[in-house]
Order: structure tokens, then C-alpha cells, then sequence
């Protein structure tokens, strides 16, 4: 993987919960690794979803190998989180492809 092709700026994010003094639990996302990858393919698809059409917007990430990556992580990109949806490894240990979905911004 060459250096030159990672030129954008990720960071994977784990949730972790909390209590407050009240007893509730609450979810925040803290951030595991700020790292340089390459953006392989962004594409949207629209789908007919409950009352009606949204768009996904599906991204591709390549960075070096980070261990312990995960579904249940996410991506942080230019101020969006993205749903990891797969994470594949590149070689041995070289590598990861990200496979993630932007979140809707509600």
C-alpha cells in the first residue's frame, strides 16, 4: 500500500457505555485510532424504505492494518459517522478495507 494513495483523514470509534449519577446508561463513542486511508469508491443508492425513498451512502475505505476492528465499530470522515458494515484484511496483515454506510443526519 503506498503512502500516497492515503490521503484522507479516518477515525475508528468505539461505543462504550456509561451511568450517570441517576442510574441511566449511556452510550458514547470514543475514538480508537486516527488514521490515513485511501477513499476507494463512495457511491449512493435509493431504496424504498417504510413511507418512502432514502438515499445510502455507501463508502470504501483502505488504510493499514489496525488490529481489533470491528462491526460494531464505526468511522468518523469529514464530521459524518459511518456504519461499518464489513472489514476485510489486505495481505497479511497489511492492510484493511472498511466497507461502511454513511448515517442519516436526523
Amino acid at each position: 500500500m503506498r503512502a500516497g494513495s492515503l490521503d484522507r483523514i479516518i477515525t475508528i470509534q468505539r461505543a462504550t457505555e456509561a451511568r450517570d449519577d441517576f442510574g441511566e446508561v449511556s452510550t458514547t463513542w470514543v475514538d480508537v485510532a486516527t488514521l490515513r486511508a485511501a477513499l476507494i469508491q463512495a457511491s449512493t443508492t435509493e431504496f424504498l424504505q417504510g413511507a418512502g425513498l432514502q438515499g445510502e451512502a455507501a463508502v470504501i475505505f483502505r488504510t493499514r492494518f489496525l488490529a481489533g476492528v470491528t462491526v460494531r465499530d464505526r468511522v468518523l470522515f469529514e464530521g459524518i459517522a459511518h456504519d461499518i458494515k464489513e472489514v476485510k484484511e489486505l495481505g497479511r496483515r497489511r492492510g484493511l478495507e472498511i466497507r461502511t454506510v454513511a448515517r442519516n443526519a436526523q
